[in-house]
């Protein structure tokens, strides 16, 4: 199955086994609990979870000198249990995962 979103602050949330949840939208947030699925976030401060055995997959953004954003980077992860951790929110910045809070 699979989940689709865009827009400002949204939400794609899956729960089937192999399944994927996608977002593009600013500050939007994507989410998995099925088997083998993938979270994908391609917006700017997007963020991303998944449950144990999946995978999480981000894009990261920065601002020119003229004000404009752009792609940077994109970065994908197994959630392991121990380097990233289950149901955690994370974002990529500077090229790596970080935690951040559920707003």
């Amino acid at each position: 199955s699979a989940s689709t979103n865009t827009g400002y602050r949204s939400t794609a949330t899956n729960t089937g086994d192999y399944s994927a949840s996608t977002n593009t939208g600013y500050r939007s947030t994507a989410s998995v609990s099925g088997n083998e699925s993938f979270a994908i976030a391609t917006g700017y401060q997007g963020k991303v979870k998944g449950a144990l055995g999946c995978w999480i997959a981000c894009a990261e953004w920065a601002e020119d000198d003229n004000g404009n954003w752009h792609p940077v980077g994109f970065k994908a992860v197994r959630v392991d249990g121990k380097k990233i951790k289950a149901d955690t929110w994370y974002r990529l910045e500077k090229g790596k995962f970080i935690e951040v809070k559920e707003e």
